[in-house]
């Protein structure tokens, strides 16, 4: 009998450092994650590597300083404006991308500026698949283009999420069923008050969009594509697009599968920092 126990516990000692003996060399043996290399949009100096332009204004009048680089920051500000006077303005990166990953903190800062419309306070945006700086029209206030539409709370109780999407001459699937709603909410919380959000897109061509808000998934939706507009253009006189309505309309479906990246300023304060961008390999 005790010849018997000795032999059970024998066995079990030997299967128990057996599997520990695999576990060992199995965690060994698995590769280390790539290392991802993110990429800072800002030299941490200035705003070189990107274009200004603003309604009414040529390309690159940084109209009464209105995009700054401070406090390690951009800083979109209007301290020199008495009053908005429909400034809208865009601050483009110089590169296009189709496959990658955006993220940034972004915080809304004190009082919207005079003049500016009630929609627009504490709102603000981030552009993607954008049209170039260059090819927007002199009055033209918004790109073509999807963006990521950034709201903060108005501390009255009241829901209202950011990272939503909004689409200026585009329109989203969501699910599998076409969307031509100019504004589409997300399922984050609201964020009241001045404090720094984190945010993130996940850009995957002309296939899809995910947006998340402090880690998590707020809003997905696929095939980013041109439209939203009725048969004669009548839409466009929302963003200020007239001498290439009829380009835009011919290309109504089309598929954007890569575009610039601007940051929007539209009449409220906001800060933007650690603008950062991981490319992603195209399946």
């Amino acid at each position: 009998m005790k010849q018997g126990i000795f032999i059970l516990f024998t066995s079990l000692f030997l299967l128990t450092a057996c599997s520990n003996q695999d576990t060992k060399t199995t965690t060994e043996d698995m590769p280390e994650p790539p290392v991802e290399n993110w990429q800072p949009l800002f030299n941490g100096k200035d705003l070189t590597g990107w274009d200004i332009k603003m309604s009414g204004r040529e390309l690159n009048d940084n109209f009464r300083n209105t995009f700054v680089w401070e406090d390690d920051m951009l800083r979109i500000k209007y301290d020199e404006y008495e009053t908005f006077d429909d400034a809208y303005g865009h601050m483009y990166y110089e590169v296009p991308y189709s496959h990658y990953k955006l993220r940034f903190d972004y915080r809304f800062t004190g009082e919207q500026t005079p003049g500016g419309a009630e929609w627009n306070v504490r709102n603000s945006g981030v552009m993607l698949h954008s049209q170039s700086a260059a090819s927007n029209e002199f009055d033209q206030d918004f790109p073509v283009s999807v963006e990521l539409q950034l709201l903060g709370g108005l501390s009255d109780g009241k829901d209202r999420p950011t990272a939503n999407v909004c689409t200026p001459g585009t329109s989203v699937v969501m699910g599998d069923t076409i969307n031509h709603q100019h504004c589409i909410s997300s399922s984050s919380k609201t964020y009241d008050g001045d404090q720094w959000i984190s945010a993130e897109a996940v850009v995957l061509g002309g296939e899809a969009m995910h947006f998340l808000i402090e880690g998590d998934t707020v809003l997905s939706f696929n095939e980013p594509q041109l439209g939203g507009w009725d048969k004669e253009g009548r839409m466009f006189e929302a963003w200020g697009v007239a001498r290439d309505k009829d380009m835009w309309l011919k290309r109504t479906g089309e598929i954007l599968t890569s575009g610039y990246i601007s940051l929007q300023a539209e009449s409220h304060p906001i800060d933007f920092r650690n603008v950062e961008l991981l490319e992603l390999p195209k399946e």
